[in-house]
C-alpha cells in the first residue's frame, strides 16, 4: 500500500477504511485497494472486495499510519542563529533551529526538537523527547513534561487577566502573575492556543490531556489528565476540571468553576455553575443535554401551535370578516 486516502480519493494501491453507515455509498463507488472495516460492513454488497475486517478501523489506522509515514529522520545540533543564554544546558542530543532564544538557565532533557524562532523565556524547563514547533514561546518559570507537543504559535505562562478596580477615571491596577505554567507527561497543544501562568497558584495541564488549536486557558486553572479540549474552547481562571473531562468547540467555562470526572460539555455549551462527574451538558447556561433536547421540542412543537394560532385568527367567519 502507498498511503491512506478517503474512500473517495483512494486509489488501487491505497488503503481506505469503513467505521459508520453515512459512508456506505461513498464504499460503493470507491476504488481502494483494501478498506478496513468494521464487522457489521464486511458482507455488504459491492464496494472494494479486498476487507480487512477489525473491531476498530480507526484504533487500527495507529498501528498502520506509522509504517506507511514515518516521521522524518532529524538531526542533532545548534543552529549558528539560535541564541544560547547563560547557564542553558541540555541532555544530547537536542535540535535548537534557526533563531531560537533560550533564556539564563534553561533546560532541555534528551531529544529534544526546537523549531525555528522558538522563545524559551529565563528557567524554563522542557523533558525528555519533547517537540516545539516554530514560533512557541514559553514565558519564564513554564515547566513542561515528558513527550509533550507544542505546535505552532503555542503561548505558555503569559500572564492571566488579573486587575483590581481603581477610584474613577483611573486604569485598574495590575496584580502581578507570579504563579507557573505546569504542563504534564504526554500532552499535545494545538496551534495559537495560549496558557497563562498562575497569580500566585500555578497553572496545571494534567498528563495525557489533549488541547486543540484557539483554546484559551485563565491563569490558575487545573486540568485533569487525559481531557479533551477541542478548538476556540475559552477555560476562566481558577477553574478545575477533573480527570477525564471534554470540553467541545467554542465551549465557555466560567471562573471559579468544578467540573467533575469524566463530565462532557457539548458544543457551545456556556458552563457557569459546578458539573457533576460524568454529567453530559450542553447549551447555555449549561445543563442536562437531555433537558436541553427536550426543551428544544418542546419550542418546536410551540411554534407549530403558534402559527395554527395565528391561522385561526386570520380565517374568515361565516360572515365572510
Amino acid at each position: 500500500m502507498a498511503g491512506v486516502a478517503p474512500l473517495d480519493r483512494a486509489g488501487a494501491h491505497e488503503l481506505s477504511f469503513l467505521v459508520h453507515r453515512r459512508y456506505l455509498a461513498a464504499f460503493r463507488r470507491s476504488a481502494a485497494g483494501v478498506v478496513l472495516c468494521a464487522p457489521e460492513f464486511a458482507a455488504e454488497p459491492g464496494g472494494p472486495a479486498c476487507r480487512v475486517v477489525v473491531p476498530e478501523p480507526h484504533v487500527a489506522l495507529l498501528a498502520i499510519i506509522p509504517l506507511l509515514y514515518p516521521e522524518p529522520v532529524w538531526t542533532s545540533g545548534i543552529h549558528a542563529t539560535a541564541v544560547i543564554g547563560p547557564g542553558a544546558r541540555w541532555d544530547d542530543p537536542v535540535a535548537i533551529g534557526p533563531y531560537v532564544v533560550l533564556g539564563a538557565q534553561v533546560r532541555l532533557g534528551r531529544n529534544v526538537r526546537v523549531g525555528a524562532s522558538c522563545v524559551l523565556g529565563d528557567g524554563v524547563v522542557l523533558g525528555d523527547d519533547v517537540l516545539l514547533h516554530p514560533h512557541v514561546v514559553c514565558y519564564s518559570g513554564t515547566v513542561v513534561g515528558n513527550r509533550v507537543t507544542l505546535h505552532a504559535g503555542v503561548r505558555l505562562g503569559s500572564d492571566g487577566f488579573g486587575y483590581v478596580p481603581s477610584r474613577a477615571g483611573e486604569p485598574p491596577r495590575k496584580i502581578p502573575q507570579i504563579g507557573r505554567c505546569i504542563v504534564g507527561d504526554d500532552v499535545e497543544i494545538g496551534a495559537n492556543t495560549t496558557i497563562d501562568r498562575g497569580s500566585v497558584d500555578d497553572t496545571v495541564i494534567g498528563a495525557g490531556t489533549k488541547v486543540d488549536n484557539l483554546v484559551q486557558v485563565g491563569h490558575n486553572v487545573h486540568i485533569g489528565a487525559r481531557c479533551l479540549i477541542a478548538g476556540q474552547a475559552g477555560i476562566a481562571g481558577s477553574t478545575h476540571l477533573g480527570d477525564d473531562v471534554f470540553l467541545g468547540g467554542q465551549a465557555g467555562v466560567s471562573d471559579h468553576v468544578h467540573i467533575g470526572r469524566g463530565a462532557r460539555v457539548l458544543v457551545q455549551g456556556g458552563v457557569i455553575g459546578d458539573i457533576d462527574a460524568g454529567a453530559t451538558v450542553s447549551g447555555y447556561p449549561a445543563r442536562s443535554h437531555r433537558d436541553v433536547l427536550r426543551a428544544q421540542g418542546v419550542l418546536s412543537r410551540l411554534s407549530r401551535i403558534a402559527a395554527e394560532l395565528e391561522a385561526l385568527v386570520h380565517e374568515p367567519d361565516d360572515h365572510g370578516h
